[in-house]
Parts: structure tokens; sequence; C-alpha cells
């Protein structure tokens, strides 16, 4: 089995800055793309960036400038370092990691974690 979870999330006041963490663990033979998303109440779920195991990334246009996203391949671990929080960024973020298990015949699949919220609020 692989689990996937996120830490790090809690309120905090406009202009500051927060770090989420995201672990995955289990009978992992390989990461490939990892991604935070986050889902505001009434909305739907959007990504907010994504990184590759070489460590590319890319972002929405809405958190570029303020949003970094990085990675330890040795502790299959993701990173989302936020600054300059908007009482926009508020909503549950999660993290997704595009997994192979360490089975015979595995092939990529999606795990996600429960998800951490971020509340950014005076």
């Amino acid at each position: 089995q692989v689990q996937v979870a996120e830490y790090g999330g809690g309120l905090v006041q406009p202009g500051g800055s927060l770090r989420l963490s995201c672990l995955a663990s289990g009978n992992i033979l390989r990461i490939y793309d990892m991604g935070w998303y986050r889902q505001a109440p009434g909305k739907q779920r959007e990504l907010v960036g994504s990184i590759t195991n070489g460590g590319n990334t890319n972002y929405a246009d809405s958190v570029k400038g303020r949003f970094t996203i990085s990675r330890d391949n040795a502790k299959n671990m993701m990173y989302l370092q936020m600054n300059s929080l908007k009482p926009e960024d508020t909503a549950v973020y999660y993290c997704n990691a595009i997994v192979v298990r360490a089975i015979i015949n595995s092939t990529p699949a999606n795990y996600w974690g429960q998800g951490t919220q971020v509340t950014v609020s005076a």
C-alpha cells in the first residue's frame, strides 16, 4: 500500500508565510510527478503547482512568484513554501503523487492525501 499525507496547515495572517509538507510512504518503487492542489468552499479542486522527479516545476498563474514547490526524492517528500498569502489562498490543500509500487507488473497510479486546511485571515 501507499499512503500520502500532508502536514503544516494552519491559520496565518494576510501577507504571512506557511510551509506545507507532503510525505509518500509505503511500498514505493518510484515516484514520478508530485503536485499540490487546493479546494476552496464551493469551488472545484484546482492545481496549485507540480514538480517532476527531476525538479522541473510549474505553477498556477494565481500563485506564481509567491509559492515555491520543492522535493526531496531520497525522503519521498515534497514541500510547498507559501509567501505573501492572501485571503483567497484559503482552501484545503491536497498532495498528489504518481507512484509505481514495488510489486510485479505495477503501473503508475495516482495517490492523494486527505488534505490540510490553510486559512488566511486577519
